[in-house]
């Protein structure tokens, strides 16, 4: 028996590393491995790494039924998030909600303990309208998702819930914050790259260019330590958590923790130079009450941690 992890990067390498140390041998699929990056995280001769698409269904069921899959985690995403999906919305979309449809499929044929999926707190910001303040009869009763990316994440979520309604798969959808972390190899996010390439700079000795807007970020070992927790939890009364830092972050407290690692930093506060709406001014932090109730998830990475611990992997990998 064994974790299926779809989507080895920034997250889910961290996922692998937390469930090797608890003395699993996790299955990562990759439609492009990065065994080099995956190697800086955790000991890759402790896991399964294999290459295979989650748009081919034969792949998923083939990886199940080879390794005893009994559980999955579905991390895979189309390239740059947000703003990828509005460059190249039909990959985006085929990606995102077909891949997951595959994935629920062959949970629902396979008879998988489990399945939890990645989706976004895009979905607690990226949205106007909802005029008819919840009135059904009106056309406009909820705010609809402004993105691509936003409207697949909300598709993914109705997707595996009514999967779990109908047939059974026992489905989860874990909310992310923009996702700082540790990651040497290809991918991730806008948010996620902006916070590499500031930190790069600062370790560097370079000007760092810290995001303008108050967003909501969450540190890649606490979104995965909160996603293997959805995956190892018992009974569930709800089936969607928020997985961020719990608070909003602004120029300011980025600012300041990275002058509390690296004195002296040249700091330039600046818009993404693309404009990007992932990085959009987030005015609320999403409630973290399901996730700590349910889950037993509390942040462990605040953005002062998180600057640390980002910090000391850098020194460690020029080392």
């Amino acid at each position: 028996m064994a974790v299926l992890i779809i989507g080895a990067g920034l997250v889910g390498s961290q996922i692998a590393r937390i469930l090797v140390e608890s003395g699993e041998r996790p299955v990562l699929m990759d439609r492009a491995p990065q065994p080099g990056a995956l190697g800086e995280i955790f000991d890759l001769s402790r896991a399964t790494l294999i290459e295979g698409d989650v748009l081919q269904q034969l792949s998923l069921v083939q990886a199940i039924r080879d390794h005893d899959i009994t559980e999955i985690i579905h991390m895979a995403g189309n390239a740059m998030f947000t703003v990828g999906a509005q460059r190249d919305p039909y990959a985006a979309i085929q990606l995102n909600i077909m891949g997951t449809a595959n994935v629920l499929e062959a949970a629902r044929v396979m008879g998988v303990r489990r399945v939890v999926v990645a989706s976004s707190n895009v979905l607690n910001h990226h949205l106007e309208g909802g005029q008819g303040e919840g009135d059904l009869s009106r056309e406009e009763a909820f705010p609809r998702p402004i993105t691509i990316y936003s409207a697949c994440k909300q598709a993914m979520e109705s997707l595996g819930l009514n999967y779990a309604r109908w047939f059974g798969v026992d489905f989860a959808a874990v909310r992310y914050g923009a996702v700082a972390g540790p990651w040497g190899g290809a991918g991730g996010g806008g948010p996620s790259n902006v916070f590499r390439s500031m930190l790069l700079a600062a370790h560097k000795g370079e000007e760092a260019v810290v995001p303008a807007h108050n967003l909501e970020w969450v540190y890649s070992k606490d979104a995965a330590r909160g996603t293997v927790l959805a995956l190892k939890a018992g009974a569930l009364k709800r089936r969607v958590f928020n997985l961020t830092m719990g608070r909003l972050n602004g120029p300011d407290e980025i600012s300041a923790a990275l002058r509390s690692v690296f004195p002296g930093v040249r700091l330039r506060i600046d818009a993404p130079f693309d404009g990007t709406p992932a990085l959009r001014e987030h005015k609320f932090a999403s409630n973290l009450g399901s996730a700590k109730d349910m889950l037993g998830f509390v942040p462990a990475y605040q953005m002062n941690h998180a600057v640390r611990d980002m910090a000391a992997w850098l020194k460690s990998r020029a080392a």
